[in-house]
């Protein structure tokens, strides 16, 4: 894990899903041997007790998921919209799930930035179709992403360089164009 913040409440989020009586380990990983390192854990409740206990509904940000145990399509809407803001959502399923998912799609859109089907959500690429946000509370401003193209809007600040004689203009903004750059001149694009 990046600092020993993020791994603290790791440990912290573990600790409460292990002491929850209605919460059962399936699975865990070998213990990190580096600083930092988390171990894996795979935990299960039933819905029921998700909907009714808010502590079940707290992220644990790291290698640990949650299976929610569902009676029926129903109580899987219900899971999903009280669900936060997530980063992501994922769909595993074949095709005799495609109802069901067609009813699900739109409450995750409501409440991820990206939404998977049969994938896990490990890791992102920079590339045009990419975001990596959602609503709150998994980012404070759902308008943007820190990942893919569309990032740029996010850590860019505009600056405007009014009346500037070619010379004390930026090299990417000299009216040459060095870099080939697409550009509106007037409103209208540059070839």
């Amino acid at each position: 894990m990046l600092t020993s913040d993020i791994h603290a409440a790791y440990t912290q989020g573990i600790e409460r899903l292990s002491g929850n009586a209605n919460v059962q380990c399936l699975a865990s990983g070998e213990e990190g041997v580096v600083s930092n390192a988390c171990q894996p854990r795979l935990f299960t409740a039933h819905a029921s007790d998700f909907l009714i206990d808010e502590t079940l509904q707290q992220e644990v940000f790291g290698a640990a998921s949650l299976i929610i145990e569902c009676e029926g399509l129903e109580e899987m809407q219900r899971v999903a919209e009280s669900l936060e803001g997530q980063l992501t959502a994922t769909l595993h399923m074949d095709e005799g799930d495609m109802g069901a998912a067609q009813s699900l799609l739109p409450i995750l859109e409501t409440k991820a930035g990206r939404i998977l089907v049969n994938s896990w959500p490990t890791g992102v690429e920079v590339c045009h179709a990419m975001v990596h946000g959602g609503p709150f509370p998994a980012t404070s401003d759902s308008r943007t992403t820190s990942v893919g193209s569309a990032a740029i809007r996010r850590f860019l600040r505009p600056v405007c360089y009014q009346n500037f004689p070619d010379a004390l203009r930026p090299h990417a903004l000299k009216e040459a164009n060095p870099y080939r750059l697409h550009r509106l001149l007037d409103g209208e694009r540059e070839a």
